[in-house]
Protein backbone atom coordinates (compact mmCIF):
# COMPACT_ATOMS: atom_id res chain seq x y z
CA UNK A 1 0.00 0.00 0.00
CA UNK A 2 1.50 3.36 -1.02
CA UNK A 3 1.57 6.42 1.22
CA UNK A 4 -1.34 8.16 -0.53
CA UNK A 5 -3.55 5.12 0.09
CA UNK A 6 -2.43 4.97 3.74
CA UNK A 7 -3.26 8.64 4.25
CA UNK A 8 -6.66 8.34 2.62
CA UNK A 9 -7.49 5.25 4.72
CA UNK A 10 -6.49 7.15 7.87
CA UNK A 11 -8.60 10.13 6.86
CA UNK A 12 -11.58 7.92 6.01
CA UNK A 13 -11.41 6.32 9.47
CA UNK A 14 -11.08 9.66 11.29
CA UNK A 15 -13.72 11.45 9.20
CA UNK A 16 -16.37 8.81 10.06
CA UNK A 17 -18.09 9.18 6.71
CA UNK A 18 -20.81 6.66 7.51
CA UNK A 19 -21.73 8.15 10.88
CA UNK A 20 -24.90 10.21 11.24
CA UNK A 21 -23.61 13.53 12.50
CA UNK A 22 -24.95 17.08 12.76
CA UNK A 23 -21.43 18.35 11.98
CA UNK A 24 -20.93 19.37 8.35
CA UNK A 25 -18.91 16.86 6.32
CA UNK A 26 -16.19 19.37 5.40
CA UNK A 27 -15.74 20.15 9.13
CA UNK A 28 -15.33 16.45 9.92
CA UNK A 29 -12.78 16.12 7.13
CA UNK A 30 -10.98 19.20 8.46
CA UNK A 31 -10.76 17.61 11.92
CA UNK A 32 -9.55 14.34 10.38
CA UNK A 33 -6.74 16.08 8.48
CA UNK A 34 -5.73 17.99 11.62
CA UNK A 35 -5.62 14.77 13.72
CA UNK A 36 -3.67 12.93 11.03
CA UNK A 37 -1.05 15.70 11.02
CA UNK A 38 -0.89 15.66 14.83
CA UNK A 39 -0.39 11.88 14.78
CA UNK A 40 2.75 12.30 12.67
CA UNK A 41 1.42 10.36 9.70
CA UNK A 42 1.96 13.47 7.57
CA UNK A 43 5.23 15.26 8.26
CA UNK A 44 5.92 18.98 8.26
CA UNK A 45 6.41 20.31 4.71
CA UNK A 46 4.98 17.07 3.24
CA UNK A 47 2.31 17.26 0.53
CA UNK A 48 -1.26 16.11 1.04
CA UNK A 49 -2.84 13.91 -1.63
CA UNK A 50 -4.35 15.99 -4.43
CA UNK A 51 -7.95 17.23 -4.24
CA UNK A 52 -8.86 14.71 -6.93
CA UNK A 53 -7.28 11.79 -5.01
CA UNK A 54 -8.94 12.85 -1.75
CA UNK A 55 -12.30 13.28 -3.46
CA UNK A 56 -12.25 9.88 -5.18
CA UNK A 57 -10.59 8.04 -2.29
CA UNK A 58 -13.04 9.35 0.31
CA UNK A 59 -16.02 9.39 -2.07
CA UNK A 60 -16.84 13.02 -1.29
CA UNK A 61 -17.18 16.00 -3.59
CA UNK A 62 -14.21 18.18 -4.49
CA UNK A 63 -16.20 21.12 -3.10
CA UNK A 64 -16.13 19.40 0.32
CA UNK A 65 -12.40 18.70 0.06
CA UNK A 66 -11.69 22.27 -1.05
CA UNK A 67 -13.70 23.75 1.85
CA UNK A 68 -11.88 21.58 4.39
CA UNK A 69 -8.46 22.51 3.01
CA UNK A 70 -9.29 26.21 2.76
CA UNK A 71 -10.21 26.32 6.46
CA UNK A 72 -6.90 24.69 7.45
CA UNK A 73 -4.96 27.07 5.21
CA UNK A 74 -6.69 29.98 6.97
CA UNK A 75 -5.62 28.50 10.33
CA UNK A 76 -2.01 28.25 9.14
CA UNK A 77 -1.94 24.44 9.44
CA UNK A 78 -1.67 23.92 5.68
CA UNK A 79 -0.04 26.03 3.00
CA UNK A 80 -0.78 25.99 -0.73
CA UNK A 81 1.99 26.43 -3.30
CA UNK A 82 0.95 27.39 -6.79
CA UNK A 83 1.54 24.52 -9.18
CA UNK A 84 2.91 22.23 -6.45
CA UNK A 85 -0.03 21.33 -4.18
CA UNK A 86 -1.01 21.58 -0.53
CA UNK A 87 1.60 21.03 2.18
CA UNK A 88 1.74 20.78 5.97
CA UNK A 89 2.95 24.18 7.19
CA UNK A 90 6.24 24.41 9.03
CA UNK A 91 6.05 25.12 12.76
CA UNK A 92 8.68 26.64 15.00
CA UNK A 93 9.63 24.72 18.15
CA UNK A 94 11.16 26.23 21.27
CA UNK A 95 12.40 24.22 24.22
CA UNK A 96 11.44 25.95 27.43
CA UNK A 97 14.40 24.38 29.24
CA UNK A 98 16.92 26.52 27.30
CA UNK A 99 17.34 30.28 27.07
CA UNK A 100 17.43 30.87 23.33
CA UNK A 101 16.40 33.68 21.04
CA UNK A 102 13.76 33.59 18.31
CA UNK A 103 16.41 33.79 15.58
CA UNK A 104 18.17 30.69 16.92
CA UNK A 105 14.93 28.70 17.22
CA UNK A 106 13.78 29.53 13.70
CA UNK A 107 17.20 28.88 12.14
CA UNK A 108 17.40 25.50 13.91
CA UNK A 109 14.16 24.51 12.15
CA UNK A 110 15.67 25.31 8.74
CA UNK A 111 13.56 28.44 8.30
CA UNK A 112 14.59 31.99 7.52
CA UNK A 113 14.09 34.39 10.46
CA UNK A 114 12.90 37.91 9.75
CA UNK A 115 11.69 41.00 11.53
CA UNK A 116 9.28 43.85 10.87
CA UNK A 117 10.05 46.78 13.13
CA UNK A 118 7.18 48.63 14.80
CA UNK A 119 9.30 50.72 17.16
CA UNK A 120 12.95 50.88 18.22
CA UNK A 121 14.26 53.54 20.57
CA UNK A 122 14.64 54.83 24.12
CA UNK A 123 12.20 56.17 26.69
CA UNK A 124 11.36 56.40 30.37
CA UNK A 125 10.57 53.12 32.11
CA UNK A 126 6.95 52.47 33.00
CA UNK A 127 6.28 51.33 36.61
CA UNK A 128 5.89 47.73 35.33
CA UNK A 129 9.20 47.86 33.44
CA UNK A 130 11.02 49.50 36.36
CA UNK A 131 9.79 46.79 38.72
CA UNK A 132 10.73 43.95 36.33
CA UNK A 133 14.23 45.34 35.72
CA UNK A 134 14.87 46.59 39.27
CA UNK A 135 15.26 50.19 38.07
CA UNK A 136 14.60 53.50 39.79
CA UNK A 137 11.43 55.40 38.76
CA UNK A 138 12.05 57.58 35.71
CA UNK A 139 15.16 55.70 34.58
CA UNK A 140 15.72 55.42 30.81
CA UNK A 141 15.26 52.12 28.98
CA UNK A 142 15.70 50.77 25.46
CA UNK A 143 12.61 49.31 23.77
CA UNK A 144 12.33 46.96 20.81
CA UNK A 145 8.84 46.35 19.42
CA UNK A 146 8.68 44.04 16.43
CA UNK A 147 6.91 41.31 14.52
CA UNK A 148 9.08 38.19 14.29
CA UNK A 149 8.68 36.12 11.13
CA UNK A 150 9.74 32.69 9.84
CA UNK A 151 9.97 32.24 6.06
CA UNK A 152 8.09 35.53 5.79
CA UNK A 153 5.17 34.38 7.96
CA UNK A 154 4.34 36.42 11.11
CA UNK A 155 4.92 34.19 14.15
CA UNK A 156 5.27 36.43 17.16
CA UNK A 157 4.60 39.97 18.32
CA UNK A 158 7.36 40.91 20.76
CA UNK A 159 8.19 43.90 22.94
CA UNK A 160 11.57 43.78 24.71
CA UNK A 161 12.71 46.33 27.29
CA UNK A 162 16.30 46.63 28.56
CA UNK A 163 18.18 49.13 30.76
CA UNK A 164 19.70 51.78 28.51
CA UNK A 165 23.23 51.11 29.82
CA UNK A 166 22.88 47.50 28.60
CA UNK A 167 21.62 48.54 25.16
CA UNK A 168 22.63 52.21 24.67
CA UNK A 169 21.91 52.12 20.92
CA UNK A 170 18.73 50.09 20.32
CA UNK A 171 18.75 51.10 16.64
CA UNK A 172 21.81 48.86 16.18
CA UNK A 173 19.64 45.77 16.64
CA UNK A 174 18.71 44.65 13.14
CA UNK A 175 17.77 40.98 13.41
CA UNK A 176 18.98 39.37 16.65
CA UNK A 177 19.13 41.15 20.02
CA UNK A 178 21.18 38.32 21.53
CA UNK A 179 23.80 38.74 18.79
CA UNK A 180 24.34 42.33 19.95
CA UNK A 181 24.37 41.32 23.63
CA UNK A 182 26.90 38.58 22.83
CA UNK A 183 29.23 41.15 21.30
CA UNK A 184 29.15 43.29 24.45
CA UNK A 185 29.42 40.32 26.82
CA UNK A 186 25.94 41.07 28.20
CA UNK A 187 23.96 38.06 27.02
CA UNK A 188 21.67 36.73 29.79
CA UNK A 189 22.39 33.28 31.21
CA UNK A 190 19.13 32.64 33.07
CA UNK A 191 15.49 33.43 32.47
CA UNK A 192 12.13 33.19 34.20
CA UNK A 193 9.09 32.80 31.97
CA UNK A 194 5.38 33.05 32.73
CA UNK A 195 2.96 31.65 30.13
CA UNK A 196 -0.79 31.92 29.70
CA UNK A 197 -3.35 31.46 26.95
CA UNK A 198 -5.05 34.59 25.65
CA UNK A 199 -7.21 35.75 22.76
CA UNK A 200 -5.63 38.24 20.39
CA UNK A 201 -7.01 41.75 20.29
CA UNK A 202 -8.11 43.18 16.95
CA UNK A 203 -4.87 45.15 16.56
CA UNK A 204 -2.54 42.29 17.55
CA UNK A 205 -4.45 39.88 15.30
CA UNK A 206 -4.03 42.30 12.40
CA UNK A 207 -0.29 42.49 13.01
CA UNK A 208 0.00 38.68 13.12
CA UNK A 209 -2.29 38.24 10.08
CA UNK A 210 -4.92 36.11 11.86
CA UNK A 211 -8.57 36.58 12.78
CA UNK A 212 -9.40 38.74 15.85
CA UNK A 213 -10.10 36.56 18.87
CA UNK A 214 -7.69 33.85 17.68
CA UNK A 215 -6.02 31.98 20.55
CA UNK A 216 -2.38 32.79 21.25
CA UNK A 217 0.23 32.10 23.89
CA UNK A 218 1.27 35.16 25.89
CA UNK A 219 4.72 34.93 27.48
CA UNK A 220 6.47 37.27 29.89
CA UNK A 221 10.17 36.71 30.37
CA UNK A 222 12.70 38.25 32.72
CA UNK A 223 16.31 37.43 31.85
CA UNK A 224 19.35 37.78 34.12
CA UNK A 225 23.11 38.10 33.93
CA UNK A 226 25.33 35.69 35.84
CA UNK A 227 25.53 38.15 38.76
CA UNK A 228 21.72 38.09 39.09
CA UNK A 229 21.03 41.48 37.53
CA UNK A 230 17.78 41.55 35.48
CA UNK A 231 18.53 43.02 32.05
CA UNK A 232 15.65 41.98 29.81
CA UNK A 233 11.87 42.17 30.17
CA UNK A 234 10.01 40.66 27.21
CA UNK A 235 6.29 40.45 26.48
CA UNK A 236 5.38 38.26 23.52
CA UNK A 237 2.26 37.02 21.73
CA UNK A 238 2.89 33.78 19.84
CA UNK A 239 0.57 32.39 17.19
CA UNK A 240 -0.90 29.18 18.55
CA UNK A 241 -1.27 27.69 15.07
CA UNK A 242 2.39 27.97 14.13
CA UNK A 243 4.54 27.78 17.27
CA UNK A 244 5.14 24.81 19.59
CA UNK A 245 6.72 24.99 23.04
CA UNK A 246 8.40 21.81 24.25
CA UNK A 247 9.19 20.90 27.84
CA UNK A 248 11.35 17.89 28.70
CA UNK A 249 10.28 16.21 31.95
CA UNK A 250 12.45 13.80 33.95
CA UNK A 251 11.75 11.76 37.06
Amino acid sequence: MNQTSQLIDALRERTQLDVDSPTALYKRLQTAIRKTIESGLIDTDEALPSERDLSSGLNVSRVTVRAAIRGLVDEGILVQRRGAGTFVAKRVEQRLSRLTGFTEDVTARGMAPGVEWLDRGAGIATPEEALALNLSPGQDVARLYRIRTADGKPMCLEQATLPLDILPKPEKVERSLYEILDQSGMRPVRGLQRLRAELLTMENARLLDVQPGTACLYIERRSYLENGRPIEFVRSYYRGDAYDFIVELTL
